[in-house]
């Protein structure tokens, strides 16, 4: 990476939350013995939080940029560097719902597509995506 980074993170207190709801739920398995569904149902709920704190450990930082390009995580904690000129669009995805907005980072390369939430990057999609646009424009 070459000159100044900029730098999304999964906010810590997202990684501590989850974190207490696996220990929570390994609580429940455990008072769950004696009740086959409830063992089942609370173990897969630990599971599935364990796993996803996990993935929040092996890979903090979702996405980061430099001059010569991007770098995000693909797959469970894999990742991935995209050079600026495989970039074809950055833009913010957003829906309504139920009430509620919620806005998804779209970085279209033409091969890939990767999709970032604002529990991803730790900061509002379209704030991320005019930073990402004026830093790679250099205005």
């Amino acid at each position: 990476m070459s000159g100044p980074v900029l730098r999304w993170r999964v906010r810590r207190d997202l990684l501590v939350l989850k974190a207490v709801a696996a220990l929570a739920f390994a609580v429940a398995t455990v008072l769950s013995i004696g009740d086959p569904r409830g063992m089942i149902l609370a173990g897969a709920a630990t599971l599935m939080m364990a796993m996803l704190a996990l993935r929040d450990v092996l890979a903090p930082v979702r996405l980061s940029a430099d001059g010569e390009g991007l770098v995000v995580v693909r797959g469970f904690a894999g990742l991935q560097r995209v050079p600026w000129s495989a970039v074809e669009r950055i833009r913010v995805d957003t829906r309504t719902r139920f009430a509620s907005r919620t806005g998804v980072l779209e970085i279209d390369t033409g091969e890939a597509v990767f999709l970032l939430s604002q529990f991803d990057l730790g900061a509002p999609c379209q704030e991320v995506a005019d930073e990402l646009c004026s830093f790679r424009t250099g205005s």
